[in-house]
């Protein structure tokens, strides 16, 4: 009779709970969060192990990666899922006499049966876990928004903090940096004690632009030599970064059987409420990777508003702009967008102006 066994996993520890096949408990224990400590554990006291479950989480790839090297037979649940079973359990009154009980937390012994019993039945939706290329391409875009970001609220601090002395940023040619500099050196000459504020402001700007321009550079770099990258970058507004939080996202070609469904993975489709006679679509879902979506979403304004080529996906974008509004027509795009470059990416094909419909 096979073992099934469950993780409920946080930062210092891990609380681990084995059930038989019956849904009987063999044993329980709270190990150390470590790939070696929780592989022993397992390797020592079952037999016959089956399957191993953990939900989603920020550790989540880091210990079935480790977990998979040390041939435990892990999967990965949706956690939005496997918390939703939960909540349908009921309590346990009594504890199972033949338990090998270790100490650990109420709330994480609870979780871990919880979890054990859902593997076991194989009830849960498992999570795709993607290839280590697709999580360092992904954490470089990520830190680029994030500096990104910074860059944004520094210029806005700058702004904010002029306004109080009466001072209007505005806009002028040459743009933040020249009109920045323009100020230090001019209208802040009658308050000398401001400059050194300022400057230190304008150097920590500097600072992070010399970071975004040294990402850009590698991310440029591994577009080059990326075929795939390369490949969804003859997609009109679809620049390097684009195509690499698609890449990224998606991660392989195969695994949607139908390119349609890309739009829906990025959050591009709308809601769909139904109740009783009422059947109606609402905005779209949101879910999934927000920064692809973002990007994708930017690709869309590009060919909406500017000749990029891309003459079709333009008329068909601005006939649904006539109907709905150019915003929702953009977001349209987008996820037709997401959908070429899935059957792109599938069908190893470059984009073709005469191939749409």
């Amino acid at each position: 009779m096979g073992v099934f066994a469950a993780l409920d996993v946080s930062q210092e520890e891990t609380a681990i709970c084995v059930v038989r096949q019956d849904g009987t408990q063999v044993a329980e224990a709270k190990v150390p969060t470590c790939p070696n400590a929780i592989a022993g554990w397992l390797a020592e006291r079952t037999e016959g192990l089956e399957r191993v479950g953990m939900e989603t989480g920020p550790l989540a790839v880091w210990l079935w990666n480790a977990l998979t090297e040390r041939q435990v037979p892990i999967i990965c649940m949706d956690a939005r899922h496997a918390s939703g079973v939960l909540k349908m359990m009921p309590n346990s009154e009594a504890e199972d006499a033949s338990i090998q009980w270790i100490d650990a937390p109420p709330n994480d012994r609870h979780d871990a049966r919880g979890l054990a019993q859902i593997v076991r039945t194989g009830w849960f939706k498992a999570a795709r876990i993607k290839s280590h290329d697709a999580y360092v391409n992904r954490a470089m875009l990520t830190a680029r928004e994030a500096l990104v970001g910074m860059r944004v609220k520094l210029e806005n601090e700058i702004r904010g903090l002029l306004k109080t002395f009466g001072i209007m940023f505005g806009k002028r040619v040459g743009g933040f940096k020249r009109r920045a500099e323009e100020i230090i050196e001019g209208e802040l000459a009658v308050a000398p004690e401001l400059v050194p504020i300022f400057e230190a402001l304008m150097q920590a700007r500097r600072d992070i632009l010399a970071r975004i321009a040294a990402l850009d550079t590698r991310i440029r770099a591994i577009a080059k030599h990326h075929a795939t990258v390369r490949l969804l970058m003859t997609v009109p507004g679809v620049g390097p970064i684009t195509a690499m939080a698609v890449v990224a996202a998606f991660d392989d070609a195969s695994r949607f059987r139908r390119s349609s469904s890309a739009g829906a993975y990025l959050g591009l489709t709308p809601r769909r409420y139904e109740s009783g006679e009422i059947s109606r679509n609402g905005r779209v879902s949101k879910r999934g990777d927000g920064f692809t979506r973002k990007c994708l979403f930017e690709a869309a304004n590009a060919i909406f508003c500017r000749n990029l080529g891309g003459p079709r996906l333009r008329s068909w974008a601005r006939a649904i702009a006539e109907r709905t509004g150019p915003r929702k027509a953009k977001v349209a795009l987008a996820r037709k967008l997401a959908v070429i470059l899935h059957a792109m990416w599938r069908t190893n094909t470059p984009f073709r102006e005469d191939a749409m419909a």
